[in-house]
């Protein structure tokens, strides 16, 4: 291609680029200096000379969840038809057109009745009003926790360093958002009362969204993920909500990032150990308990045992915690046997004929594709 060349005073173009060079030498200077003095300085943790974050590329993260999410990233008209989400390609409108073409009877009776308009009729023939208000009360805290999900990986991302890094925490904040809409839309299906956060969620959540720098990790990837992840976990199975298949996938990668991310950049010793950091985290944590004994009385009408389902969370998030050096104030061994005896406390105290149980070799997961989704993330170094 040609261009009609313009001429350009070469006198007026040395001196504008003299004055940039000397402006640009005297701005980073003084920021260097602010920044030093912790008094501000330059906000953006960008590399212009490299072309990369600060960090470098650490392509290995990039690839284990930017290219990961991409390549699973779901549409929910794809999967719920029946809601108000159009965010399908033109392309996989068609193939999704062809593939029911191939479908058996049986499997189009089956698709059709999981993603029909009469989503809302088959609610209503599944599930009494007592239950599915139980559905929606336990869905609705994960509902309320993905918002404040979606602030706190928006501002995480500023605080990991790398290219790679930067990438995987920007398809956490895509994914958080996909949550907390179409979870929205899928309780509102159900047709009954919305309750707003409890008193232990709003403690919670609040506490991790104003946690200091890569704490928020802990508080969110490691503590209210494993939440979630559980909670779908032990809930995909039921009709109409197999799509929590698709969000407890992606739950999956957000718990792994920790520790993927301290693997290329390790916290130093101070920050794992230092006796205010884990009695900040052991703070942070502390509104879950009350949180999940809360669910008591909406697990049990889904026959769900919420002493196995706590003593799943707390095995998961321990194991978590030190697979991404987050030291509590006691070994997680020390903790899990404190919790454990705290239940069967409260068992015997509430219930008729407890006996003595480890909850915290419980699962709650009941598919067996979600279980297989877990087991790496969770084994532990000794399985």
């Amino acid at each position: 291609m040609e261009f009609n060349k313009l001429p350009v005073n070469a006198r007026a173009d040395r001196i504008n680029r003299r004055v940039e060079a000397i402006a640009n030498r005297m701005i980073r200077r003084y920021d260097r200096t602010m920044a030093t003095l912790h008094l501000g300085g330059r906000r953006a943790d960008y590399d212009d000379l490299n072309y990369e974050f600060i960090g470098g590329a650490r392509d290995s993260m990039r690839k284990k969840h930017y290219d990961k999410s991409l390549r699973l990233l779901w549409k929910a008209e794809e999967h719920l038809p029946w809601t108000s989400f159009r965010d399908c390609t033109n392309a996989e409108r068609m193939l999704r057109d062809v593939a029911m073409k191939h479908l058996s009877s049986e499997e189009r009776t089956l698709h059709e009745r999981i993603t029909s308009a009469e989503f809302r009729e088959m609610l209503d023939k599944e599930y009494t009003p007592v239950q599915k208000q139980a559905i929606v009360n336990i869905l609705a805290a994960i509902g309320h926790g993905e918002a404040y999900a979606w602030l706190v990986s928006s501002s995480t991302l500023r605080d990991v360093r790398s290219t790679g890094a930067k990438a995987a925490v920007t398809m956490q904040v895509v994914e958080e958002a996909k949550h907390f809409v179409v979870l929205r839309e899928l309780i509102r299906a159900f047709n009954v009362e919305m309750p707003r956060q409890s008193a232990w969620e709003y403690l919670l959540m609040e506490r991790i969204l104003k946690a200091q720098g890569l704490e928020k990790f802990f508080g969110m990837n490691v503590l209210v993920e494993t939440i979630a992840l559980s909670i779908f976990g032990a809930m995909a199975h039921l009709p109409g909500l197999e799509v929590l298949r698709l969000f407890h996938l992606d739950e999956s990668r957000h718990t792994a990032l920790p520790g993927n991310y301290f693997k290329e950049f390790p916290m130093s010793r101070w920050q794992k150990h230092n006796p205010a950091a884990r009695i900040r985290r052991l703070r942070m944590a502390l509104p879950t308990v009350p949180l999940i004994l809360l669910m008591e009385k909406d697990m049990a009408e889904l026959g769900i045992e919420i002493f196995d389902f706590a003593g799943s969370v707390l095995r998961k998030v321990a194991t978590l915690s030190d697979k991404s050096d987050f030291a509590l104030p006691v070994t997680t061994t020390r903790l899990l046997l404190g919790f454990n005896r705290l239940f069967n406390l409260y068992a015997k105290a509430t219930r008729e004929d407890h006996r003595f149980k480890n909850f915290m070799t419980s699962d709650t997961s009941v598919d067996a594709s979600v279980a297989a989704v877990e087991k790496p993330i969770f084994e532990t170094a000794a399985a």
